[in-house]
């Protein structure tokens, strides 16, 4: 299990030690499945954001995170939400703070829990949009 917050800032590196394609920026999570579907990262020379798809990461650990092959990043798209800072909203209407931090499995890249302002909440998600992310009351 690891935290957005511990994610975010550390290199993504290549098998082959060509040195890393940049540092994490975000994480995109697919609301469907409720799992981590992309990495975004800034490219170090020249600071365009750019992603992979969780299919081609490795390993998530403290140091870095490690694609299995030297896949193509592609362009980060900018229609992205992030999950930190978001509003929460619960299906029952109620709103429950704003998302202080995620915890995930590193090797399913299942949501385990949403830490908020107002406490912690399993990670079943319903929607994500500009306006808050909605998560399952039950």
């Amino acid at each position: 299990m690891m935290l957005f917050t511990e994610v975010r800032g550390l290199p993504v590196l290549v098998p082959d030690g060509g040195g890393p394609l940049g540092t994490v920026t975000s994480l995109t999570v697919d609301v469907r499945s409720g799992s981590v579907s992309r990495v975004r990262f800034r490219d170090g020379r020249f600071g365009r954001e750019k992603e992979v798809s969780w299919d081609t990461v490795e390993t998530v650990g403290p140091g870095a995170v490690r694609l299995r092959s030297a896949a193509d990043p592609e362009p980060a798209p900018s229609s992205h939400h992030e999950l930190l800072g978001h509003r929460v909203l619960v299906d029952t209407g109620t709103e429950h703070g704003t998302v202080l931090d995620v915890a995930f499995d590193t090797r399913t890249a299942r949501l385990l829990a949403l830490f908020t302002t107002r406490g912690e909440l399993p990670g079943r998600l319903l929607g994500l949009g500009d306006y808050a992310l909605v998560v399952r009351a039950d």
